[in-house]
């Protein structure tokens, strides 16, 4: 499991609403609501470790 990093809810990356690439990480999101704040500011979530995952299998 892993965190949004918006809200820091517990996320399941099989069951997340959407994942997001930003600067060659991987970031779960809970929501509609997370996702739009993570696209208003990603640079405020970026250095959020629980919440990422590196994008190695892309």
């Amino acid at each position: 499991m892993l965190r949004d990093p918006v809200c820091g809810k517990k996320v399941n990356p099989n069951k997340a609403h959407i994942q997001i690439e930003y600067k060659s990480e991987t970031y779960y999101l809970c929501c509609p609501l997370c996702q739009s704040e993570f696209e208003k500011n990603p640079e405020k979530y970026h250095h959020s470790p629980e919440s990422r995952k590196k994008s190695s299998r892309h």
